[in-house]
């Protein structure tokens, strides 16, 4: 006999209502730890199972070495104020210049500080203020606080690897069931080891499903050849990166066994058409020959580097290369002689692959800090619960 499973709820339910669920459902922190610890990575026969569905936030975001001003609202980016997604993963590339100083100098801490501080702000500006206007209505700080536990954000983990930022938040009613968080960092740059290009990956165990979540920055440029240089440094990340397994539990080790995996970043890749040709078609928006040429898209068809990889349907604009603070593209003003005028490339991408990870909007958002536009991707990503653990 297989296993016997049922959905807890539809995967367009509410977050709100769908925590409700978890909350009344699930026994102390301590019984649920102990479930997932002896049943974790096996799946048994006749056990019944639920699946819990979680909105998932990707995005990625090239800001060009440009630190953030103090009162940059990221609200926007995140989209915060609609409060629909439970797990947020986020991905910086260049958070600082790829400078000889950064690149072999010491991390820069303060940065990757001031940008959880400012997504701090925007996910849980909702709660404070609900929390402010409770704590005027009621003189019990205990349920002020019990309201802001149960529906605020927390990050549960952050990584810097020069200018590669990757950080992780989650509704603070789910932490308790989140193991196994587990950094990996593998640095692709110059003489292959350095860490102005490669990778950060995340990865964690919610209930029973294994997420990983890979951060890159490509090798970059527009040359005939510079295609395989990126194709090198996916399959080097994928060779390279390894996550510490333990001999009692079943976990995995490489980012490609695990269940739900999303790898997202600034991955270089250009469009193979001459620079005004390429313009041209922007200008025209003529995104269909455009996508003919990405070589992204290239190298998925080619079924070689990306063999079980999936992405989105495309259909916003090239995320790069705009002026600072225009919507407009590089090319389209004079700039100093000699200096490159690089073509529009869809150089941001979101990919993913894995059973129960179901992508649901994929675009970009308009932020003019840098000279590349975040992308963001949101999923219905399905978690299997044992029986067991809800008693």
């Amino acid at each position: 006999m297989g296993e016997n499973r049922k959905i807890i709820m539809p995967r367009l339910v509410t977050s709100k209502l769908l925590h409700r669920q978890q909350l009344h459902g699930h026994g102390s922190v301590s019984e649920v730890s102990s479930v997932v610890e002896e049943n974790l990575g096996k799946r048994p026969l006749n056990v019944h199972k639920d699946t819990f569905v979680y909105r998932l936030f990707t995005s990625t975001w090239n800001v060009g070495g440009i630190a953030p001003s103090d009162d940059l609202d990221l609200e926007d980016w995140l989209d915060a104020r609609a409060n629909t997604c439970d797990i947020y993963v986020l991905g910086f590339q260049e958070i600082v210049p790829l400078n000889a100083r950064n690149v072999l100098g010491p991390t820069k801490s303060c940065i990757s500080a001031k940008w959880n501080s400012l997504i701090e702000e925007a996910l849980n500006k909702k709660e404070r203020k609900e929390g402010a206007e409770l704590n005027q209505e009621s003189t019990n700080s205990s349920a002020v606080e019990g309201s802001m536990q149960g529906e605020g954000f927390r990050c549960i983990g952050s990584k810097q690897m020069v200018g590669i930022f990757t950080s992780v938040w989650v509704r603070s009613n789910l932490r308790p069931f989140i193991h196994h968080l587990d950094v990996s960092c593998i640095g692709s740059g110059i003489m292959g080891c350095l860490g102005n290009k490669g990778s950060v990956s995340i990865r964690f165990v919610l209930h029973e499903t294994s997420f990983c979540f890979v951060c890159c920055h490509l090798a970059s440029g527009g040359k005939e050849g510079d295609v395989l240089l990126r194709n090198l440094d996916v399959a080097d990340i994928l060779a390279r990166t390894w996550f510490p397994g333990r001999a009692t539990q079943e976990l995995p080790e490489k980012i490609i066994e695990h269940d739900q995996v999303v790898l997202l970043g600034d991955l270089n890749y250009r469009i193979s058409l001459e620079g005004a040709e390429t313009r041209s078609l922007v200008k025209a928006k003529n995104w269909a020959i455009l996508l003919e040429n990405d070589q992204l898209l290239f190298e998925f068809s080619r079924g070689r580097h990306f063999e079980g990889w999936q992405e989105g349907l495309i259909t916003f604009s090239p995320t790069y290369k705009y002026r600072h603070n225009s919507d407009q593209y590089y090319w389209c003003f004079d700039g100093a002689r000699g200096e490159k005028k690089r073509a529009p490339a869809w150089c941001d991408r979101i990919l993913w692959r894995g059973k129960g990870l179901k992508q649901v909007q994929y675009e970009t958002c308009n932020y003019r800090l840098s000279d590349h536009r975040p992308v963001r991707a949101v999923f219905h990503a399905e978690c299997d619960v044992s029986e067991g653990a809800q008693k």
